[in-house]
């Protein structure tokens, strides 16, 4: 029996060595990606405050205070990351990775404070307006910051996205929405200068709405991540895709993956495997599928359950297709597994997929099992309602 049926599946292994060296370069980067956001906030938000001091601009100094909750969110991605690495203990056998959400989830309640306090006031300005006293050095200073931020947010997101960093992304995306957001105070700024024409507190107000409703969107998918999301479809096809090339596994299913911090996944799954082999065979098969699982993905599969396939009575691989194919016929049925056939006295078992797309999937699922007692009535049919959540993705 081969460990992994091809050279490409043993090529993309990776050792534990390498994998925690990959881990702690990780953390490095971000803290120091987040080490360049908040020298690049801090210095952008003394230039913003002292020309929204000189020139009475509400829309420039609101700017300036957005630039120190960068700084501050940027402050915590360090704090969360750091905390995240601890090793796991007694008390979080899992690990601490999930910091990283919670990371996430206060960077969001500050853009969204943030942009809460500077709505509140721009509207004291719309009803106690004060002129603006903008010059062209002060005009030149925002559009160089608008730039400089455009620079950071890019670097700070494609540095996320890289490392899988949602409190880096978030950060990069807040980031390239300030600039956005500058430009308007630009045009306000060569308005006034040019036209006399002041629109500062409502520039003010249009600002804090749209950093209102990044905010609130940073808090929605940070919610959904700690609620628990559907593993990526990709990582699932890849490592079904390592599981069945082991020799004799003829389908994987059941795949059950739980999210603890970016990239760190526990999970469950179940093989379908000869009824020839032996509890020797067996457990030298999962202890190998489970090691390279581990050191291709990342993925520790705790639990490896097994589907006994009939290959010695020809009659019970005769029903197996036979059932397969009219279960497979109903388009809300997405796999049929775990099947087995007895022939004293004579009963079918199997497990079905039903889509979420079904209508009713209780229904569904009803009809099918009696199609297969029709087809066969002078046998016990036992039918099981699965659900595959990683299949439904796909």
């Amino acid at each position: 029996m081969s460990e992994v049926h091809s050279e490409e599946a043993k090529e993309a292994l990776t050792s534990p060595e390498e994998i925690n060296r990959q881990i702690n370069d990780r953390g490095r980067v971000i803290v120091r990606a987040s080490v360049i956001g908040i020298l690049t906030n801090v210095g952008l938000a003394v230039f913003k405050a002292a020309v929204g001091f000189l020139t009475h601009s509400i829309a420039i100094t609101m700017d300036a205070v957005n630039n120190i909750s960068d700084a501050a969110s940027s402050l915590i991605t360090i704090i969360g990351t750091k905390l995240a690495q601890k090793e796991p203990d007694k008390k979080h056998p899992f690990g601490y990775g999930r910091i990283e959400y919670m990371s996430a989830l206060i960077i969001s309640v500050i853009v969204l404070y943030a942009g809460i306090s500077s709505l509140v006031e721009s509207v004291k300005a719309i009803i106690h307006p004060d002129t603006p006293d903008y010059s062209v050095p002060a005009v030149i200073i925002v559009a160089v910051a608008v730039l400089v931020k455009v620079i950071l947010g890019t670097f700070v997101q494609r540095t996320g996205q890289r490392v899988n960093s949602d409190s880096l992304v978030a950060s990069g995306k807040d980031a390239v929405n300030d600039a956005v957001i500058s430009t308007t105070t630009v045009i306000a700024a060569l308005l006034y200068v040019f036209a006399h024409i002041s629109v500062e507190a409502w520039l003010g107000a249009l600002i804090s709405l749209v950093i209102v409703k990044a905010g609130f969107d940073m808090l929605m998918e940070t919610v959904s991540k700690i609620l628990g999301e559907s593993a990526d479809p990709t990582l699932v096809r890849e490592l079904k895709k390592t599981v069945t090339s082991f020799e004799d596994v003829s389908g994987a299913y059941d795949l059950v993956l739980n999210n603890y911090g970016p990239d760190s996944y526990n999970g469950s799954i179940h093989i379908e495997v000869p009824d020839t082999y032996t509890a020797d065979q067996v457990d030298t098969l999962i202890r190998r599928i489970q090691t390279a699982v581990y050191r291709k993905h990342r993925v520790i599969l705790t639990g490896i359950g097994i589907y006994s396939v009939e290959t010695q009575d020809q009659e019970a691989v005769q029903i197996r297709r036979e059932v397969e194919k009219l279960v497979l016929s109903n388009p809300y049925v997405l796999q049929m597994h775990g099947f087995y056939y007895r022939r004293n006295p004579r009963s079918i078992r199997f497990d079905l997929v039903i889509s979420f797309e079904s209508p009713n999937r209780q229904v569904s699922f009803r009809e099918v099992v009696d199609q297969v007692r029709k087809k066969y009535p002078d046998a016990q049919v036992y039918g099981t309602m699965d659900t595959d959540f990683t299949d439904s993705l796909e």
